[in-house]
């Protein structure tokens, strides 16, 4: 059973809720960094934490969602060992995957339905890295 982390702020809440029952009837063993309603947060607190599990290595993947999902993806890449990508579609999902070794997909809760974030997940999640000429390039992402 995979560990996989989620996090999200108030607008991705419900559809944080939707893919924790999904990922859940799928095996995953999903650790919820909240929020936990739609009272209205501040997004950092919960990236960071999810960033921090996913750099410890308490599980190797993760999702965040917000609004637009660009605040949660900026906080999320704040992390020198998070690649985290903006995914609106499955195409996407796929490229950052397969080109970038994303290790946190990111969702723009205010701008897709539910069943197309099941989708983007399940596209992130069965997608591998290509490696080759992509590996290069990634290594160089991190700040030395």
């Amino acid at each position: 059973m995979e560990k996989i982390g989620i996090a999200c702020d108030h607008a991705g809440y419900q559809m944080k809720e939707f893919l924790v029952g999904y990922l859940s009837s799928k095996g995953f063993d999903v650790v919820d960094f909240g929020t936990y309603s739609e009272e209205s947060i501040d997004y950092p607190d919960f990236g960071h934490a999810l960033s921090s599990a996913i750099e410890a290595g308490e599980m190797v993947r993760g999702i965040g969602l917000c609004g637009s999902g660009e605040g949660m993806a900026m906080t999320l890449n704040k992390h020198q060992g998070i690649r985290a990508g903006l995914c609106w579609n499955t195409d996407v999902a796929g490229l950052i995957r397969q080109h970038n070794n994303a290790n946190v997909v990111v969702l723009p809760a205010r701008f897709i339905s539910n069943d197309e974030a099941m989708a983007i997940v399940e596209k992130f999640l069965t997608t591998d890295f290509e490696g080759g000429r992509h590996i290069a390039r990634v290594e160089k992402i991190a700040c030395k």
